[in-house]
């Protein structure tokens, strides 16, 4: 029997708001003993940082000098990822709807994006990542061995956002829905790094279908490209 370990491979999961990335991902990586960086959390960190400091997506410059000296981290825990802005715990405070209605605009600023892609190369750099977000496969790690592009209707990713406001979400599923499809047409209209599919990316339907399973078909998917490469070194 071999026992020698495969090699490892990054794993780019790219798609719209809502569509389960974070959540696919990050069972992927623990399934496959990866880490898992979440690039979301990070621009979703710039727009807070930004917003407490009454920096509006308008003013670029002072965006992208906030994002050039913001520490971000992500570290695993018990209860899934934490992310520090300076030290300090911002993980709950990322998802609030006032981010979430800003982030977009502040992602776009190429400034803040050449930041953050490069922060998210260097983690990258030993392999056995699997990092989500929009522009992963086609601008961040346009060489990551596996691409998949995830995706759900509206109304699912709508009702998933819903959900993870909690209780009192302050927003109808109605509006949210509406909210969701903008965030999409600015995604993809975006002139820096742009949502779109990776040519060489699997295109994958998350509607109706639980977590578990996708991330199952995704880690299959990740041990057959790594055992592939095993063969092909020997």
């Amino acid at each position: 029997m071999n026992s020698h370990p495969l090699p490892r491979i990054n794993i780019a999961i790219d798609g719209p708001a809502g569509a389960g990335k974070s959540t696919v991902a990050r069972m992927v990586a623990r399934d496959m003993h990866y880490i898992y960086i979440d690039t979301g959390a990070m621009y979703r960190t710039v727009a807070l940082k930004a917003l407490e400091a009454g920096i509006s997506p308008e003013e670029e410059d002072r965006a992208t000098a906030l994002a050039e000296r913001l520490d971000i981290r992500l570290l695993p825990g018990p209860e899934g990822q934490k992310v520090l802005a300076d030290g300090e715990d911002v993980s709950s405070r990322i998802r609030s709807l006032e981010v979430n209605r800003s982030v977009s605009a502040f992602a776009k600023i190429e400034g803040v994006r050449k930041r953050m892609a490069a922060l998210q190369r260097k983690m990258a750099l030993e392999k056995g990542v699997v990092m989500d977000g929009r522009d992963i496969g086609t601008h961040v790690l346009p060489d990551a061995e596996l691409k998949v592009f995830l995706t759900a209707s509206p109304r699912e990713r709508a009702l998933r956002r819903y959900r993870e406001l909690g209780d009192n979400p302050g927003i109808s599923l109605d509006q949210l829905e509406r909210e969701i499809a903008e965030r999409d047409r600015t995604d993809r209209e975006r002139e820096i790094a742009p949502l779109v599919q990776a040519d060489d990316a699997r295109f994958f339907d998350s509607t109706g279908r639980p977590a578990e399973e996708v991330a199952g078909v995704i880690t299959e998917w990740g041990m057959a490209i790594a055992r592939t490469i095993s063969a092909e070194e020997k």
